[in-house]
C-alpha cells in the first residue's frame, strides 16, 4: 500500500491500521508532488489517498491518482475526503474504471467498514460512501436517465453504487435475491445497457447514476 495524507496523526493511524490488518505499507506521502513518483516507483496493490494535499489543499491527491491510473490502469485507488465532493467522485469513476472507492474520512474510524471497503477496491470493486451516494441522489437534474426508475430500483442502484453484492442488497432491503436480480435487470434495461455487456453493466449503471 501507498498512503498519502497530510495530517500526521491520521497518516500514522492509517499505517498502524493497515499493518495490523496484515498489509504492507510501502511508502507514505504528506504532499501532492510526492504521490505520483511513489506510486510509479512502488506500483502498490492499492493507494489510499487524501483528496486535498499540500501545497494547494485543493485536489492534489485526486490529480495524482488520475495521473497514476493513466500509467497504471489497474491500480486500485481508495480516496478519502473530509466532505462530499460530487465532481471528484464522478471524475474518479469516469471512463468505466474499476477498483476505485470514495469514502468520507470519518469512515476510517469504523475500522471494519474501512478495511472491508479497501478489500473490495483491491478486488476491483467500486465503493462509495453512503453519504456520497445520498448527496448525489439529491442533485439529480430534470431529464435524468434515472427518472424512469422506480423508487425500489433507485434503492437497489444506490446500494450497487456503494459496492454491495446482491445478497447484501437483499438483506438490506429485506427482499429475496431473486427480487434483487429482477430489479437490477430492470435498471439495466431502462438505462439501455445491453445483455452483451454483461461483464461491465454493473459498473456502467453506477457511472450513469453518478453522471446523473
Amino acid at each position: 500500500m501507498v498512503i498519502a495524507e497530510d495530517n500526521a496523526l491520521l497518516r500514522e493511524g492509517l499505517v498502524l491500521l493497515l499493518r495490523s490488518a496484515g498489509h504492507e505499507v510501502a511508502a507514505v506521502a504528506a504532499t501532492g508532488p510526492e504521490v505520483l513518483p511513489l506510486l510509479l516507483a512502488h506500483r502498490p496493490d492499492a493507494a489510499v489517498l487524501d483528496v486535498r494535499l499540500p501545497p494547494g489543499f485543493r485536489d492534489e491527491g485526486l490529480r495524482a491518482a488520475l495521473a497514476a491510473r493513466e500509467r497504471l490502469p489497474d491500480l486500485p485507488v481508495l480516496v478519502l475526503s473530509q466532505y462530499v465532493e460530487q465532481t471528484y467522485a464522478a471524475e474518479l469513476l469516469g471512463g468505466g474504471a474499476r477498483g476505485v472507492g470514495y469514502l468520507l474520512k470519518d469512515r476510517v474510524g469504523r475500522v471494519d467498514d474501512f478495511l472491508d471497503a479497501l478489500d473490495r477496491v483491491v478486488a476491483g470493486g467500486t465503493v462509495l460512501d453512503p453519504e456520497v451516494v445520498t448527496e448525489l441522489m439529491s442533485r439529480q437534474r430534470r431529464g435524468d436517465p434515472l427518472a424512469a426508475l422506480t423508487p425500489r430500483e433507485r434503492e437497489v442502484l444506490r446500494l450497487m453504487a456503494e459496492g454491495h453484492d446482491n445478497a447484501t442488497i437483499a438483506a438490506a432491503l429485506v427482499i429475496t435475491e431473486r427480487s434483487v436480480h429482477k430489479h437490477i435487470g430492470n435498471v439495466f434495461l431502462k438505462l439501455g445497457l445491453p445483455p452483451t455487456d454483461t461483464g461491465h453493466r454493473r459498473v456502467r449503471a453506477v457511472l450513469a447514476y453518478l453522471n446523473a
